[in-house]
């Protein structure tokens, strides 16, 4: 029985048609069924050749890769790879597509040079063995802009005051579509302050933390060095850079650095954890989400240490179960949640509900007893 990941590939250009195929067809377990060179051609392949993991160009002519994006992920629910540009427009498009559903993406190599070939290829390969064995994908539309008020009577987005609590959150492959349907969930009067970790190089994460701030009630930015890390107000590691906190005479401060990679990753989720822990001891939530390897499974064990509170997303919502597997099999994790469970068990644990405009805070710990009892699954 063959046994080989099936993958169509589907690009306008005639040199990347070539070029995907002779990069990935090296790895003796993926064989390329088919080339497309537009959406509309490659639906009409689909049901004949049956690929596992389909690779996507956006940019393309007669129907462009999110109108095809859609109807893979919805009508044939197979896991779509993009292949992406690096430029502001190929990253605010490309993040659309993963919010949509797609499973990931990779950078399109420049030209045909070998050292632009090798650059992708490993990610490439690696890409697609993950998506041949991930959850089926979820489609989902794009969230609308919300149009958020000049003022009101009480915005800790606007504070100066370091939160006295924070959530920290570990995400890779999954994330921005993960994300973008939990953040708009925190109401705009969250007392704690959001640190995020998402994989993905420097430029998409400014404006994926642009596009978060859009549909979300709190403030959502890119980190930079010297932020207060206020209430109501969520940072976003930036490609290339660390993501800590320091404690200074002047309250919790966002730092970035840019030292070895952690895990293969910078910013690393175990560089971000680390440093909560240290700061926060047991103010800090930890959060490990969907995504590929063990980032953030040891700062993750360093939170639980320190008397906070570590979380891992369950494996039905996860679209990758690896990180919070590794977490959760290393008994560093005190609760495992569905993604639709998470912004509401945060949000219970502040003491008060969403409705709640008055942001009186009744408790600013965890729920009594979290600790007595064995790991909690919660779908």
């Amino acid at each position: 029985m063959n046994s080989r990941i099936k993958v169509l590939v589907v690009d306008d250009s005639a040199l990347m048609r070539k070029m995907i195929p002779m990069i990935i067809s090296a790895d003796e377990d993926i064989e390329v069924v088919g080339t497309a060179m537009d959406g509309d051609f490659a639906l009409n392949k689909i049901p004949q050749l049956r690929p596992d993991v389909i690779t996507l160009d956006i940019d393309m002519p007669r129907m462009d890769g999110l109108t095809a994006l859609k109807s893979i992920v919805r009508d044939f629910g197979i896991p779509v790879i993009l292949v992406s540009s690096l430029t502001k427009e190929g990253a605010e498009i490309t993040l659309k597509g993963l919010e949509m559903g797609a499973f990931d993406f990779v950078p399109k190599p420049d030209d045909a040079i070998s050292v632009h070939i090798s650059q992708i290829a490993s990610e490439l390969i690696n890409k697609i063995k993950a998506a041949s064995c991930s959850s089926r994908p979820r489609y989902k539309e794009l969230h609308p802009e919300k149009i958020k008020p000049v003022s009101s009577p009480v915005s800790y987005q606007k504070s100066f005051f370091t939160a006295e609590r924070v959530v920290a959150i570990g995400i890779s492959t999954g994330g921005p579509q993960a994300l973008t349907e939990i953040m708009p969930l925190i109401p705009s009067n969250f007392p704690y302050c959001i640190l995020i970790v998402q994989h993905m190089p420097e430029g998409f994460t400014e404006i994926f933390a642009k596009r978060l701030n859009d549909i979300c009630s709190i403030r959502v930015k890119e980190a930079s060095g010297g932020d207060v890390v206020s209430p109501g107000t969520a940072l976003i590691a930036p490609g290339g850079k660390h993501l800590k906190v320091e404690r200074t005479h002047y309250g919790v401060i966002s730092v970035l650095s840019q030292s070895a990679p952690v895990s293969g990753h910078m910013p690393s989720a175990t560089v971000l954890f680390n440093s909560v822990a240290d700061e926060y001891g047991r103010n800090a939530i930890g959060i490990i989400m969907t995504g590929m390897g063990d980032d953030g499974v040891e700062g993750l064990r360093r939170i639980k240490e320190k008397g906070g509170i570590a979380i891992a997303q369950d494996e039905e919502t996860s679209v990758i179960y690896g990180m919070p597997k590794a977490a959760v099999e290393g008994g560093y994790v005190d609760m495992v949640l569905g993604l639709d469970r998470i912004i509401p068990k945060l949000i219970k644990m502040t003491g008060y509900t969403m409705h709640d405009t008055r942001c009186a805070i009744k408790n600013m710990h965890p729920e009594a007893g979290l600790r007595e009892g064995s790991l909690r699954h919660e779908s």
